[in-house]
């Protein structure tokens, strides 16, 4: 059985989002649907965009269809987001049309009622915060700087994706955040509702609580031999070293 959330002797926590600051229920359906209704409009409009054009050459290379047209493209993009597969060029271009709808009121983003005056006391207790999403660095930070709470951006330190730190089940990706963050690794707290994520960051020498939320896709399965909490409230986080 799982342990309950220790107290951690930590410099930084690198916050997941989806299930874990964020109801997973509100990016399938709310940001999902939203973008999904946009692409067609966004390939047209910014072909020419470096960011879209890199994310469509993805997306050829993924699927091995070099010639593939804005069409094709669309049709595995929605595909994908069927699948709720964490593919880059997928989540670049859904990180571009959400920031587009945040910055024009169309989006406010949600975050659990612990959440945000956890991160606030974190933050003044001096805790560096870090974001890992499968989401892009761009959807990460239209989600953080509109929020019903405000612009959240100025509490967090840096954002990390799949593209600028790799895979979230894979303990090189978290290697490369703490190499980042100029932290040894054992100075991270990686929070998540994913056991693979979890077994990941702890095999890169992190500490790592499992976020348990009733309703969340990961709740039934539990968070397999890791500590867990119900909120962020449960957590006990010191910024002390140690001196042993």
């Amino acid at each position: 059985m799982p342990e309950p959330a220790p107290r951690f002797d930590v410099d930084a926590v690198v916050l997941d989002i989806e299930g874990t600051t964020s109801a997973t229920g509100f990016v399938v359906d709310v940001l999902y649907p939203y973008s999904r209704s946009r692409f067609e409009a966004l390939l047209s409009e910014r072909s020419g965009d470096p960011e879209v054009a890199r994310a469509v050459a993805q997306v050829r290379e993924l699927t091995g269809d070099p010639r593939a047209d804005a069409e094709a493209v669309v049709k595995t993009l929605n595909a994908w987001l069927d699948e709720d597969r964490k593919a880059t060029p997928l989540k670049t271009l859904q990180g571009l049309i959400w920031s587009e709808g945040f910055a024009r009121g169309d989006l406010v983003s949600h975050f659990y009622d612990d959440v945000v005056p956890a991160l606030r006391r974190w933050h003044e207790a001096g805790l560096r915060l870090y974001v890992y999403s499968s989401g892009s660095v761009a959807a990460q930070r239209a989600w953080f700087s509109s929020t019903p709470e405000g612009d959240l951006l100025p509490l967090v330190l840096g954002l990390f994706d799949t593209e600028n730190a790799g895979p979230k089940q894979e303990p090189e990706s978290y290697r490369r955040i703490a190499r980042a963050t100029a932290l040894a690794p054992e100075r991270h707290l990686f929070l998540s509702d994913r056991p693979g994520e979890l077994d990941a960051a702890r095999a890169a020498g992190w500490h790592a609580v499992g976020i348990r939320r009733p309703g969340e896709p990961y709740y039934e399965q539990g968070v397999g031999d890791h500590a867990q909490a119900g909120t962020f409230d449960e957590i006990s986080i010191s910024t002390t070293r140690s001196t042993a």
